[in-house]
């Protein structure tokens, strides 16, 4: 079976991204209501990526907790345009994204994907982290977004 026909395996998923409006509020809930945690806060500028085949700059800040057995990322959007504040205003706080384990060739992976009708939305990459990262989505994803993403050095 060629390429373009066998089926794509992705890794398994490692992390559930959840938009908040209050990230210090939302930490005190997960942590201290449902017992998850601890977090580790810390912001991202989002510099030079592409949402929707357009450029864009946009600040977050992000809460990560320990994987057990997955992780959970809240998502503050401070500044810009971004998948997670347009999730928010037009679906309010909840689960935007859910993450697989990094992926070898993220080129392939999305070429792969293109195939079968579910593109990029946004990407870009995080010098600071050493990845390179996508969003993914379509319509056979049945509105589930997927992030991807590719070690690339520090």
């Amino acid at each position: 079976m060629g390429e373009e026909t066998s089926k794509l395996k992705l890794p398994p998923i490692e992390q559930i991204g959840i938009v908040v409006k209050d990230l210090d509020a939302a930490v005190d809930y997960y942590t201290n209501t449902l017992g998850w945690g601890p977090f580790d806060f810390f912001e991202l500028d989002l510099k030079d990526f592409i949402y929707r085949g357009r450029a864009c700059n946009a600040r977050i800040r992000v809460a990560l907790s320990s994987y057990d057995p997955v992780q959970i990322e809240l998502i503050e959007v401070l500044e810009g345009e971004t998948p997670h504040s347009v999730f928010l205003r037009e679906k309010g706080e909840g689960i935007q994204h859910l993450c697989c384990r990094g992926v070898d060739d993220l080129d392939s992976v999305l070429a792969r994907l293109a195939r079968v009708g579910i593109e990029p939305v946004f990407q870009g990459h995080l010098p600071e982290f050493g990845v390179r990262a996508a969003y993914v989505v379509g319509e056979k994803t049945n509105g589930v977004t997927l992030e991807l993403y590719e070690f690339r050095g520090v």
